[in-house]
Protein backbone atom coordinates (compact mmCIF):
# COMPACT_ATOMS: atom_id res chain seq x y z
CA UNK A 1 0.00 0.00 0.00
CA UNK A 2 1.49 3.32 -0.82
CA UNK A 3 2.34 5.94 1.61
CA UNK A 4 -0.57 8.16 0.24
CA UNK A 5 -3.41 5.07 0.52
CA UNK A 6 -2.65 4.93 3.70
CA UNK A 7 -2.82 8.27 4.58
CA UNK A 8 -5.97 8.71 2.76
CA UNK A 9 -7.41 5.72 4.78
CA UNK A 10 -6.17 7.44 8.31
CA UNK A 11 -8.24 10.30 7.63
CA UNK A 12 -11.62 8.70 6.30
CA UNK A 13 -11.01 6.98 10.03
CA UNK A 14 -10.87 9.61 11.56
CA UNK A 15 -14.48 11.23 10.34
CA UNK A 16 -13.71 13.19 6.38
CA UNK A 17 -16.05 11.85 4.21
CA UNK A 18 -14.51 10.05 1.07
CA UNK A 19 -13.79 12.87 -1.09
CA UNK A 20 -11.87 14.79 1.68
CA UNK A 21 -9.79 11.65 2.93
CA UNK A 22 -8.50 11.28 -0.89
CA UNK A 23 -7.87 15.18 -1.38
CA UNK A 24 -6.63 16.26 1.47
CA UNK A 25 -3.81 13.38 1.82
CA UNK A 26 -2.22 15.27 -1.18
CA UNK A 27 -2.24 18.74 -0.01
CA UNK A 28 1.34 18.97 -0.41
CA UNK A 29 1.16 18.67 -3.98
CA UNK A 30 -2.04 20.66 -4.73
CA UNK A 31 -0.70 23.70 -2.37
CA UNK A 32 -4.51 23.42 -0.68
CA UNK A 33 -4.18 23.83 3.38
CA UNK A 34 -6.01 20.84 5.12
CA UNK A 35 -9.45 23.44 5.77
CA UNK A 36 -9.40 24.52 1.76
CA UNK A 37 -9.09 21.03 0.61
CA UNK A 38 -11.83 20.01 2.91
CA UNK A 39 -13.89 22.44 2.56
CA UNK A 40 -13.55 21.87 -1.35
CA UNK A 41 -14.32 18.31 -1.46
CA UNK A 42 -17.17 18.44 1.22
CA UNK A 43 -19.55 18.13 -1.29
CA UNK A 44 -18.65 14.97 -2.90
CA UNK A 45 -18.96 12.38 -0.28
CA UNK A 46 -21.62 9.67 -0.74
CA UNK A 47 -21.49 9.85 -3.98
CA UNK A 48 -21.99 13.66 -4.16
CA UNK A 49 -24.17 14.58 -0.86
CA UNK A 50 -25.77 11.00 -0.62
CA UNK A 51 -27.24 10.69 -3.89
CA UNK A 52 -24.62 7.34 -4.45
CA UNK A 53 -23.67 8.92 -8.06
CA UNK A 54 -20.04 9.14 -8.57
CA UNK A 55 -18.24 7.70 -5.92
CA UNK A 56 -16.84 10.18 -3.57
CA UNK A 57 -12.89 8.69 -3.86
CA UNK A 58 -13.17 9.33 -7.44
CA UNK A 59 -14.40 12.84 -7.22
CA UNK A 60 -11.52 13.26 -4.49
CA UNK A 61 -8.79 11.73 -7.04
CA UNK A 62 -10.20 13.91 -9.79
CA UNK A 63 -9.70 17.25 -7.96
CA UNK A 64 -6.20 15.65 -7.34
CA UNK A 65 -5.90 15.72 -10.79
CA UNK A 66 -7.37 18.92 -11.30
CA UNK A 67 -5.27 21.00 -9.12
CA UNK A 68 -1.96 19.01 -10.15
CA UNK A 69 -2.47 18.64 -13.91
CA UNK A 70 -5.89 20.70 -14.94
CA UNK A 71 -5.83 23.07 -17.62
CA UNK A 72 -6.96 26.95 -17.21
CA UNK A 73 -7.06 28.41 -20.17
CA UNK A 74 -10.51 28.14 -21.32
CA UNK A 75 -9.38 28.83 -24.92
CA UNK A 76 -7.22 25.85 -25.10
CA UNK A 77 -9.22 22.69 -26.54
CA UNK A 78 -6.17 21.18 -26.51
CA UNK A 79 -5.53 21.00 -23.02
CA UNK A 80 -8.75 20.17 -22.58
CA UNK A 81 -8.86 17.13 -24.38
CA UNK A 82 -5.41 16.49 -22.90
CA UNK A 83 -6.55 16.72 -19.66
CA UNK A 84 -10.05 14.78 -20.12
CA UNK A 85 -8.61 12.03 -21.47
CA UNK A 86 -6.58 11.75 -18.25
CA UNK A 87 -9.91 12.05 -16.16
CA UNK A 88 -11.30 8.87 -18.25
CA UNK A 89 -7.83 6.68 -17.28
CA UNK A 90 -8.04 7.12 -14.00
CA UNK A 91 -11.86 5.79 -14.10
CA UNK A 92 -10.72 3.01 -16.41
CA UNK A 93 -8.01 2.05 -13.89
CA UNK A 94 -10.48 2.41 -10.88
CA UNK A 95 -13.16 0.70 -12.74
CA UNK A 96 -11.06 -2.15 -13.71
CA UNK A 97 -9.95 -2.91 -10.30
CA UNK A 98 -13.56 -2.54 -8.52
CA UNK A 99 -15.82 -2.83 -11.36
CA UNK A 100 -17.42 0.67 -11.74
CA UNK A 101 -17.01 4.51 -10.62
CA UNK A 102 -20.63 5.20 -8.94
CA UNK A 103 -20.97 4.66 -4.96
CA UNK A 104 -24.63 2.62 -5.23
CA UNK A 105 -23.15 0.09 -7.89
CA UNK A 106 -19.71 0.12 -5.42
CA UNK A 107 -21.98 -0.25 -2.24
CA UNK A 108 -24.69 -2.60 -3.41
CA UNK A 109 -25.64 -5.20 -0.85
CA UNK A 110 -23.99 -3.09 2.35
CA UNK A 111 -27.28 -1.23 2.47
CA UNK A 112 -26.92 1.86 1.85
CA UNK A 113 -29.33 4.51 1.14
CA UNK A 114 -29.59 7.45 -1.16
CA UNK A 115 -30.26 10.25 1.01
CA UNK A 116 -30.75 10.64 4.42
CA UNK A 117 -27.87 11.66 7.16
CA UNK A 118 -24.83 10.09 7.04
CA UNK A 119 -24.14 6.73 9.28
CA UNK A 120 -22.27 6.86 12.30
CA UNK A 121 -18.84 5.30 11.83
CA UNK A 122 -18.40 2.48 13.89
CA UNK A 123 -16.47 -0.54 13.92
CA UNK A 124 -19.35 -2.21 11.85
CA UNK A 125 -19.90 0.78 9.59
CA UNK A 126 -16.25 0.05 8.15
CA UNK A 127 -16.31 -3.61 8.08
CA UNK A 128 -19.28 -3.99 6.45
CA UNK A 129 -18.04 -1.20 3.84
CA UNK A 130 -15.10 -1.85 1.09
CA UNK A 131 -15.32 2.37 1.26
CA UNK A 132 -11.73 2.33 2.87
CA UNK A 133 -10.02 0.05 0.20
CA UNK A 134 -12.18 1.87 -2.41
CA UNK A 135 -10.18 5.52 -0.87
CA UNK A 136 -6.84 4.09 -0.90
CA UNK A 137 -7.43 2.73 -4.40
CA UNK A 138 -8.45 6.01 -5.56
CA UNK A 139 -5.25 7.96 -3.52
CA UNK A 140 -2.48 5.20 -4.92
CA UNK A 141 -4.05 5.06 -8.78
CA UNK A 142 -4.12 9.37 -9.08
CA UNK A 143 -0.85 9.32 -7.12
CA UNK A 144 0.42 6.69 -9.71
CA UNK A 145 -0.94 8.46 -12.60
CA UNK A 146 0.85 11.53 -11.58
CA UNK A 147 4.38 9.87 -10.82
CA UNK A 148 3.84 8.52 -14.67
CA UNK A 149 3.94 12.03 -15.96
CA UNK A 150 6.51 13.22 -13.91
CA UNK A 151 8.53 10.21 -15.62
Amino acid sequence: MSERGEKAEKLFREGYNCAQAVLCAFCDATGLGIDEAARLASPFGGGMGRLREVCGAVSGALLVLGAVEGYSTPGDPEAKKNHYERVREFARRFSEKNGSIVCRELLAGVGATVGGDPEPRTEEFYKKRPCPRLIRDAAEIVGKMIEETKS
